[in-house]
């Protein structure tokens, strides 16, 4: 293995190390916040916000995002796994977290990865997820911190890929040999510059 082999491959670790760090703060937030709603919320009535718009709701939901599916826990459990999965193989293929153009790709792998992990906790623990956050307004699914880390960063996403990175920024996703020999040679000409 050469150097520009070994710089390549402790820039895709930091990647993931950066990942994984981040991921387990926004999951500690969520579970937090759940454990907040079972010790405050779980058997009383519901704790108005805003009258008529926003509520703080304890539910238990067994099936999906917005309550979908009740009752699928393994299928869930699979899905979670899959997404944990790919997620760290879009860490590791990234270019290093410092690169300020593929940031906001990395936000949004970290956010659906906290999403996920935090609602499997959930379900493997407890065979539920808790929701809490009820918009009474529009009559809402409740959902909770998870669900929001989510549906955001999946949002956040569908713009990026639509409007901010071309197919030529998402080559580094693709299992080609000439992807790879171009994200070395890009590594290679980085830190070359960085040591001028």
């Amino acid at each position: 293995m050469n150097k520009s082999q070994r710089q390549e491959r402790r820039k895709r670790v930091d990647n993931l190390i950066v990942w994984a760090v981040f991921s387990c703060f926004l999951v500690l937030l969520d579970q937090y916040t759940k454990y907040l709603a079972v010790s405050c919320l779980k058997g009383q009535e519901p704790l108005v916000i805003l009258q008529g718009v926003f509520e703080l709701l304890y539910s238990e939901n067994r099936g999906a995002a917005f309550g979908m599916l009740q009752g699928q826990q393994f299928f869930f459990f699979v899905i979670g796994i899959l997404v944990l999965l790919t997620a760290a193989y879009g860490m590791w293929r990234l270019p290093s977290w410092k690169d300020s153009h593929y940031r906001w790709l990395a936000l949004c792998i970290t956010l659906i990865t906290a999403g996920a992990a935090g609602n499997m906790l959930d379900r493997v623990s407890q065979g539920y997820v808790v929701d809490f956050l009820y918009f009474s307004l529009i009559d809402f699914p409740i959902f909770n911190v998870a669900d929001i880390y989510v549906t955001t960063a999946t949002a956040a996403l569908l713009i990026l890929l639509l409007f901010y990175y071309t197919e030529e920024d998402l080559e580094i996703f693709h299992l080609t040999s000439k992807s790879l020999k171009k994200t070395e040679d890009e590594f290679s000409i980085h830190g070359a510059d960085t040591k001028d």
